[in-house]
């Protein structure tokens, strides 16, 4: 029976144990994506805090697949010396990173970009700021070419594994979706064309990371929306890019118009609400061979440690409890098993935008109480 604090591997990347920072938003680079001290101190922090598998921010490979400011990007090499300067912050605390790559599709805005956004098709959902752009074969084409550009780049700049992101209604996402691909060429019009794009990428970036270098993608499973993938189809993605030798698959569902089943549920407060994304992660995990992470409102060391010890998934992943306790794994793996202090109030997001990074404002809260108190 596997146990939350032992070594693993990914393709040859030793992890000290099965506990994974899942990606944000973290709004700390600059107006281009170029990442700053702040972010990198950002993620030092994590590695300081014993997270077994750092995943960074989601980071656009080309220009209009940004969706928010400070976001990062992997579309130059004029970024290498931060780039490394971040891994070196990382690996000096003896952490490992994995960058994830995305791009935001439709899920964007002219305002952001500075272009009209584009997706799959010309359809106007909920989850669209506006209208995108159906993209030509020619610009399909080139972002895959540049999620494989951006891998190379990334293992070039020391991370230690890349991400592709396939969920959460961004672009690989809304290839997969039938709501928001209507396409009736080679990348759309039944499930396996829809999976076109996605096994593409795939390959891109393989092929420029090469086989001994850990390739993982979070998948939607389920859209968790009227219209949008259903689990059968998810399954069926998650098999597909296990036959062809994916490294790992983190689980999630939703997308933002996604209701009270969106990605990032607030007001997780009982035991019983965590783990949302489980019942997917266990079908997925029964479906393919390669590792399985799940993430959604995991709060607890003890659900942590039923998931991985019934085997339901080989890793567990969380993004907003290790926000307002980056030593989250540390505390837990030095006997304080109280649950994560986090009260899923999606605060943390809000300064972000306002103040160039996010934090737990709860936290800062309190802290600055007890100082004005003392």
């Amino acid at each position: 029976m596997g146990t939350v604090f032992e070594k693993t591997e990914i393709n040859g990347m030793e992890l000290k144990n099965r506990l994974v920072r899942s990606a944000t938003w973290e709004g700390m680079c600059d107006q281009d994506g170029r990442p700053t001290r702040k972010l990198a101190d950002c993620y030092a922090g994590l590695a300081k805090g014993a997270v077994g598998l750092i995943i960074s921010s989601y980071t656009y490979v080309r220009r209009d697949g940004k969706q928010f400011p400070g976001q990062m990007g992997i579309y130059t090499d004029d970024f290498a010396a931060e780039m490394m300067a971040l891994t070196a912050a990382v690996h000096d605390h003896g952490g490992k990173i994995c960058m994830q790559l995305v791009h935001a599709g439709g899920q964007t805005s002219a305002k952001i970009i500075g272009s009209r956004p584009v997706a799959p098709s010309e359809v106007t959902v909920m989850q669209f700021p506006e209208t995108p752009a159906k993209l030509s074969h020619e610009d399909i084409a080139d972002i895959i070419r540049l999620f494989g550009a951006g891998a190379a780049r990334a293992r070039e700049y020391g991370f230690d594994a890349v991400q592709l992101h396939a969920a959460h209604g961004y672009l690989i996402n809304q290839f997969l979706s039938p709501l928001t691909n209507l396409r009736n060429d080679d990348f759309g019009g039944t499930p396996e064309k829809r999976r076109r794009f996605l096994m593409e990428v795939y390959r891109s970036v393989r092929d420029a990371v090469g086989n001994d270098f850990p390739l993982l993608a979070k998948l939607n499973i389920a859209d968790n929306l009227e219209g949008g993938l259903e689990p059968d189809d998810g399954i069926e993605a998650a098999k597909a890019l296990d036959q062809v030798g994916i490294d790992a698959i983190e689980v999630s569902a939703g997308t933002p118009s996604s209701g009270d089943l969106s990605p990032v549920r607030p007001g997780i407060a009982k035991r019983e609400q965590e783990a949302y994304n489980l019942p997917l992660a266990c079908r997925t995990k029964s479906s393919v061979a390669c590792p399985v992470m799940v993430v959604g409102g995991i709060r607890s060391l003890e659900v942590v440690e039923e998931i991985i010890g019934r085997k339901d998934a080989d890793y567990v992943a969380m993004s907003r409890p290790f926000i307002r306790e980056p030593s989250l794994a540390l505390r837990w793996q030095g006997g304080n098993r109280e649950r994560a202090a986090c009260i899923s109030c999606n605060g943390c997001f809000k300064p972000g935008l306002k103040e160039g990074g996010i934090y737990c404002v709860i936290d800062r809260m309190e802290r600055e109480n007890k100082e004005f108190s003392m």
